[in-house]
């Protein structure tokens, strides 16, 4: 049996391939699924199974596609009444596939309809849990995620007793010798307090995770249930794509309108300007938002499915047409390519420009300015950089801009400069009659 991991670092999303005799099973497939057609030529092994663990909420799953184009069956439970050919994969169920054999546990706690894929390779005796968003390294999945969402909705806190079920009964009968290959890693948002290693085996994680530790179920579930991240617009929407089965990755992204070097434009629906900060500030159409997508560390997608809502149109400004393909890549990844109404280039008119901060001025005299920090309410409270700073986070602020008055500048800040780009351009939007600045990566000075 022969495990690689793939890792999308822009959503800290971990899938899997798994090889044995020939034949291949994939776990959890990201939206593109070349990578895994790649694999399985380079092992001349012929692709049979794709397990999903449950509909995932943080990004649309290639499981149909690689159904209809290589016949292999997909392995779900049937608690999610998937819309899509399936064979139903639950508790004590077993598939064969070479030397390898795959065991359902159902695990309930992020999701109700959950299962960690237990595989055993019959030749070495190795043993692996591929544990979805049920386990993770060093956390589990957040319960919050499913009252809205889906075919089985289910409350935070009665996930939470069921995770703790999970935790303290679903595991007990497998070794400490067990590879544990969750969905996710640091970063993502689908647990709190993850590790920043990849891979665990079932013996250090009852050693070192939090959840494996002797506790009561309340204790567990305020723990849990504590300090949770925030829920990006886009979850539930994707919850409902995987549930269904998406379309066609390349098509999907093959067939959005083009336009260059343009001179003028009106826009009718939202701008995502994907440039670097500077380049924005210095010319932008007006109305623009900044997400920037310069490299797979800004979380662009996690981001644009916070500030735009699903099924809400926009345009997209690229810094080059060279960055089509990357850029549209990224958005498919949460289901949102088929809101693009055009993808821009703009030209050499002078279009809208953001004011220079006068930094010192600032730094003398803060209370000159209404300050605004756009992190995440945990973020916020557990640490404050200016005692007159206001929170609205940056997911939020297109809702709570209006709240915000404009008798005086406007700060922005948030914990690294990445975000505050964004939300001052939300603000320049929303509060044109406001002075609105960004204190980008000086924030790092008042740490």
């Amino acid at each position: 049996m022969t495990i690689k991991q793939y890792n999308d670092k822009a959503l800290s999303h971990l899938s899997y391939a798994i090889v044995s005799n020939g034949e291949m099973a994939i776990v959890d497939p990201a939206r593109d699924p070349k990578p895994y057609y790649e694999f399985a030529e380079e092992n001349n092994a012929k692709i049979v199974a794709v397990f999903e663990t449950h509909p995932h909420a943080d990004f649309v799953s290639s499981h149909l596609q690689i159904h209809k184009e290589t016949g292999a069956d997909i392995y779900v439970s049937k608690l999610v009444a998937a819309d899509y050919p399936h064979k139903t994969f639950d508790e004590g169920d077993t598939f064969e596939m070479g030397e390898t054999t795959f065991k359902a546990i159902h695990t309930p706690g992020h999701s109700p309809d959950g299962i960690t894929i237990y595989a055993k390779d019959k030749t070495s005796d190795k043993e692996a849990i591929f544990t979805g968003d049920t386990l993770f390294i060093g956390d589990v999945g957040r319960p919050d995620l499913r009252e809205k969402a889906g075919n089985m909705t289910a409350k935070r806190r009665e996930l939470a007793q069921a995770m703790y079920k999970t935790m303290t009964t679903k595991f007990n009968d497998l070794s400490d010798n067990v590879w544990v290959y969750p969905a996710h890693g640091a970063g993502s948002l689908c647990g709190k307090n993850m590790s920043s290693d990849n891979v665990s085996t079932l013996g250090n994680e009852r050693i070192g995770n939090w959840a494996f530790q002797k506790q009561t179920e309340e204790e567990f579930v305020n723990e849990i249930l504590d300090g949770q991240p925030f829920i990006p617009s886009y979850f539930g929407h994707d919850v409902d794509i995987n549930k269904n089965g998406a379309a066609n990755f390349k098509a999907s992204v093959s067939n959005i309108e083009i336009q260059l070097n343009i001179e003028s434009f009106s826009a009718d629906a939202p701008v995502i300007d994907t440039r670097p900060e500077a380049s924005f500030k210095a010319n932008h159409l007006k109305n623009s938002f900044n997400i920037m997508a310069r490299t797979e560390k800004d979380k662009f997608e996690t981001w644009l499915g916070a500030i735009i809502k699903p099924n809400e149109k926009f345009y997209l400004v690229l810094n080059s047409i060279s960055d089509y393909d990357e850029i549209l890549s990224r958005i498919a990844k949460i289901g949102y390519e088929s809101q693009v109404k055009a993808v821009l280039t703009l030209g050499k008119t002078e279009f809208e420009s953001s004011e220079d901060l006068n930094y010192a001025d600032f730094k003398e005299n803060p209370d000159k300015y209404t300050i605004i920090d756009i992190r995440n309410v945990s973020e916020f409270e557990d640490s404050q950089k200016f005692d007159s700073a206001k929170n609205h986070p940056l997911n939020e602020l297109r809702d709570t801009a209006k709240n915000i008055p404009t008798d005086k500048p406007i700060m922005v800040h948030c914990a690294g400069g990445y975000r505050s780009s964004a939300g001052s351009s939300i603000l320049e939007s929303i509060l044109p009659n406001a002075k609105v600045y960004d204190l980008s990566e000086k924030i790092k000075d008042f740490n």
